[in-house]
């Protein structure tokens, strides 16, 4: 879908605060199981529910769903990929915390040479001086 293609669908969406599940597979030509799956996948798509318990899609839902098709189906991204796709153009994520950056790096304390940490700590303190 070209960039033009993909605002005209944004376009055709009916002026509503809420929409049906079933009006949402229909707006996007997917299945309604595909919708319900795809919630569990994407944290950007929380539809609300009703009392009845309902999902009621607000129209951000809506144009996250035909974004989410676009990328899977045209773009060809797998389902993680999409998500960070997603999660990278939302705003900026939060520093990744300490345990998150060691299994990034994979600087576990079982994987450092035993005399490596010395290294690092005296290095650490050099540079500590040097800003002091």
């Amino acid at each position: 879908m070209t960039e033009s293609a993909a605002q005209a669908s944004v376009e055709e969406i009916p002026d509503k605060l809420y929409f049906r599940i079933g009006e949402v597979s229909r707006l996007a030509g997917i299945k309604p199981y595909v919708l319900r799956f795809w919630e569990t996948e994407f944290p950007a798509l929380m539809p609300k529910k009703s009392g009845t318990g309902h999902r009621l899609y607000r129209r951000k839902d809506v144009e996250a769903v035909l974004e989410i098709k676009r990328l899977l189906y045209e773009k060809r991204f797998t389902i993680e990929g999409a998500r960070k796709f997603l999660e990278g153009r939302g705003k900026p994520s939060p520093a990744p915390s300490r345990s998150a950056q060691r299994k990034q790096t994979g600087l576990f304390p079982e994987q450092v040479a035993p005399g490596s940490l010395d290294e690092i700590r005296q290095e650490l303190r050099a540079i500590l001086k040097l800003l002091n």
